[in-house]
């Protein structure tokens, strides 16, 4: 019963790094508005960090403009400047408690970049995947080398892992080619 309480961990695991995998790439800027891009804000608030959305409400009311309805008028200031030091290339605009940001088109030197970032934050999910895919073999490993399970069931388990493994890693890689697609959109 170890064995599958263990692959079951590792599926929970890897489906932790492929939603944050998603998330890490919601964040990236694909010329539309879409209030994911300004998760990663933090404002400087009532003497702390805070992250944007405990300041205000945010909105897409047109593809290619976020708002956000700011609550504090003390902190439509800080606002602004949290968007604009963010390193977004987003360019706040203030009309009393609302803030809107107009997304501009991206260029072709922007869309380049921001899929390197793409390919780094793959390249950091599918570490991650295999350095839980090396947990699970060293478990195997240890129950083989305890004697709670045989020479063939520890082969079989292995391939059990290296699948959950592949399988995911392709479930990464169509991610990024989505996402891609999504950037090169003119």
């Amino acid at each position: 019963m170890t064995e599958k309480l263990n692959i079951d961990d590792l599926k929970r695991r890897m489906e932790g790094t492929i939603s944050s995998f998603g998330h890490d790439l919601s964040g990236l800027r694909t010329g539309r508005a879409s209030a994911n891009m300004i998760d990663h804000v933090t404002v400087d608030a009532y003497g702390s960090k805070m992250p944007i959305e405990q300041v205000g409400t945010i909105s897409v009311p047109e593809p290619r403009t976020i708002s956000i309805q700011v609550w504090d008028k003390g902190l439509v200031i800080s606002v602004e400047k949290a968007i604009q030091e963010a390193g977004l290339g987003l360019n706040p605009q203030t009309d009393g408690l609302l803030i809107r940001i107009p997304v501009p088109e991206l260029n072709e030197e922007r869309r380049q970049e921001l899929i390197k970032i793409a390919g780094k934050y793959t390249e950091q999910s599918k570490i991650a995947i295999r350095n839980i895919r090396r947990d699970g073999m060293d478990s195997i490993k240890d129950m083989e080398k305890n004697s709670d399970i045989g020479k063939d069931e520890s082969v079989s388990l292995s391939s059990d892992v290296q699948d959950l493994t592949d399988s995911y890693i392709k479930k990464i890689d169509e991610t990024l080619a989505t996402k891609e697609k999504e950037i090169k959109q003119v």
